[in-house]
Parts: structure tokens; sequence; C-alpha cells
């Protein structure tokens, strides 16, 4: 069963951020990165969350497919919004209850800097409580004020909490909450735990950070990309290598990059045999020191008998970015005296760039022969060497 999972909402116009013309602020970039993308990689740091589902704008789908590529893990398929906050939280549940976790955390996507403390804080809160949000007690003295602008009153700011996100609830009563306000035609709430109190449920209040703030305005993103390049830690530059053989067998294709190449052999292996890939992906994990292809995935387990080789290849560059890692580059020296790489050369690298979510211009694919000497030279088999060059929080 699934304990946790996250609803990130970013089908949002973004309006008062000040971008007509551009892309919607959740996917603005910050540090090279979308807004977006920063929200799921903070749930992805929390292993108890097992499931990650973003609601999206359907004009976003090409922003969000970049996205995505960029923190593969975890993620479900995109769930399309609706006219309102309150629709798209609606069917981002409806979408989770086809598997049901047992707790859901709602978060808004122009909050970029949601601590992992702060999303088991509010995970551990439901344990005692039906419902649980960030917030941050107000210090700010508040003033009430008419309608010509000047000052009413001075209300007292004692248990006053400004709410932000995640907001954390047990799934079946969320749902029916939403579920119950769609029908009776109230659509005023200005956020879930609003809802959840109209129905009596009882809200605890988990203290958060300030920086859990919320990108609205222009202002608000140049003070975010500020924080991050203040935050940016001391970068070192790392290098890792790779090596991997497979010997051809009865077939008639194989995998070369990802690239299914049709040949008068197939390759033997325990996964698709993909050398290119195995090589590729010993590179990051030896950039990053995390051991190799056959400590996370031995051949001696069923469970990746036939496998395609993008999943190692992924799982590796997810192990970069957890690491708060970034990939440079990677090179891919593939050695057979058949079949011809040339005419596929393109092709493996768009597709190395894909399942890495890189630039292809940051992916090289060399292929050379043996001048038939040794077992490639003989025809028995394909070789692969690769490098990759990451560069990691020193």
């Amino acid at each position: 069963m699934v304990t946790a999972a996250a609803l990130i909402v970013a089908a949002g116009r973004g309006s008062r951020a000040g971008r007509a013309g551009l892309s919607p602020k959740q996917y603005a970039l910050l540090a090279g990165r979308p807004v977006l993308a920063h929200a799921i990689a903070a749930f992805q740091a929390v292993p108890t969350i097992q499931r990650i589902a973003i609601v999206i704008h359907p004009d976003d789908a090409d922003l969000y497919a970049d996205c995505a590529r960029m923190a593969p893990d975890r993620l479900l398929p995109p769930v399309i919004g609706g006219a309102t906050r309150q629709d798209s939280v609606r069917l981002g549940l409806e979408a989770l209850s086809a598997d049901a976790p047992e707790h859901v955390l709602i978060h808004d996507a122009a909050r970029p800097f949601v601590a992992a403390e702060t999303i088991q804080g509010v995970l551990d809160a439901l344990r005692d409580h039906e419902g649980a949000l960030a917030a941050q007690p107000v210090a700010d003295t508040l003033k009430r004020a008419h309608g010509d602008g000047t000052v009413a009153e001075t209300p007292p700011r004692d248990g006053l909490w400004q709410a932000q996100t995640p907001q954390g609830f047990r799934f079946s009563p969320i749902l029916a909450a939403h579920t119950r306000a769609a029908a009776e035609g109230r659509h005023d709430f200005t956020d879930d735990a609003a809802l959840a109190e109209w129905t009596g449920l009882r809200v605890a209040l988990v203290a958060s950070p300030r920086k859990n703030f919320k990108i609205t305005t222009q202002e608000d993103l140049a003070m975010a990309e500020d924080l991050l390049r203040s935050a940016q830690p001391v970068l070192e530059t790392r290098t890792g290598t790779g090596f991997d053989v497979h010997a051809f067998c009865e077939g008639d294709h194989v995998w070369v990059g990802g690239v299914r190449i049709p040949h008068d052999k197939g390759l033997s292996a325990h996964s698709d045999g993909d050398a290119p890939l195995h090589a590729l992906t010993d590179a990051l994990l030896g950039a990053i020191g995390d051991g190799d292809i056959g400590q996370h995935f031995p051949p001696t387990d069923p469970k990746w008998k036939g496998a395609a080789s993008h999943l190692f290849l992924a799982d590796a560059a997810q192990r970069v970015a957890a690491r708060g890692g970034r990939i440079v580059n990677v090179d891919l020296t593939i050695l057979c005296e058949a079949p011809r790489i040339g005419p596929h050369r393109d092709a493996i690298r768009n597709r190395v760039a894909e399942i890495l979510g890189l630039d292809v211009a940051r992916v090289s694919v060399k292929a050379t022969t043996t001048e038939r000497l040794g077992f490639t030279g003989r025809g028995e088999g394909l070789a692969a060497m690769a490098s990759a060059t990451v560069v990691v929080p020193a």
C-alpha cells in the first residue's frame, strides 16, 4: 500500500509574476532549473514520499515534459487541471484515488524552497491529526484598511499564522471534502486547509521556515534567484569512466546507446545488453563514488532479466542529482566491426541526451574498429568505453 503521496499543483497561469508572453512562473528558471523542478526535487529528497503527482495546465505539456526529464524518480503521469486551483486539486486527488495513498501532501509548485524537514514534519503530524499544514507565525504588526487606503484598525497578531504548503491530510477525508465542495458549488476556499476546516476536520500547524515563500511576483522571482545564488555550495568537478563488453549470440538486432539497430546477431546479456549505456552508467556512478552497475542491478536478480538499460542510466543520473550534482558532459566510444554505428550516431546522441535530461551538445558518441584485432575484430562481440564529467558540492 502507498503510505504517502505528494500532489504538486502547477496548473496556474501566474499572471501576477509579470511574465506576459513568457512561460508561467512555475517553469521560470532558477539556477538553470525550472521552479517546478526544484519543488519536485524537494519531495524526492524525502524517502517516505512514495509517489509524486503533478497537476498541469493543458497548454504546458511540453514545458512539463522538459521539467520531468530532469527529475524522473517516482513521478506519476501528469494530471490536467481545472479552471481554479480548487478544481485542480480535486482532479489530482481523483487521479490518485485509483491506488489511494493513506496520506497526501498538497503543495504549490511556486514554493521551490520547501525543506525536507518541513515535509516530514507535516507527515509526522498526520499520525495524530486529520490534517496538518506548514505555516509561519505572523511576526509583523498587522493593519486592516478602509477602502480609501487609510488604517481602520490594528488587529492583534497573537495566535495568527501565515499558511504555507505542503498541507497534508488523510486521503479519504480530503477527497470527500473536495467532492462535497464541488457538489455544493463552493469554489471560494483559498487553501485546502480552509476547505478541510469547513467539513469539520481538525488541522494542526507545523512551523516552517520563512524561506518557504510562494513566488507570486517578478520581485519574488528575483529574490528566489538571489537566495539560490547565495546558497550555492562550493562545487568540485569529478570524472568517471566505464567499460563494458557483450558477446554476440543468436538474434536479429542489438541495442546500442538506447537505439535498436537491426543486425544478424543479438547480444548475450541478463538485461538488453546495451554495452554503451552500461559503460556510461558505470562512468556516472564512478564520478560520484557510488559503486557500479552490478552492485545496484545485480545480474543474479531475476527482476532485471531483459530490462531496458535506460532504466540503469536514469537511476545513475538521479543519484548524481540526489547529491546536488549536475552532469556536465558524457563521452561514448563504441568498438565493433559490425553493425555500422555511423548511420545511428545522431539517434544515439539524442537518446542519451533524452535519458539524462541534457542538451545534445553535451553528449559525444564516437565509433571505431580494432582493425580486426581481438574479439571485436573477430566479430565475437561489442565493447564500449565511456567517460562522464559531473560537478558536485565539495
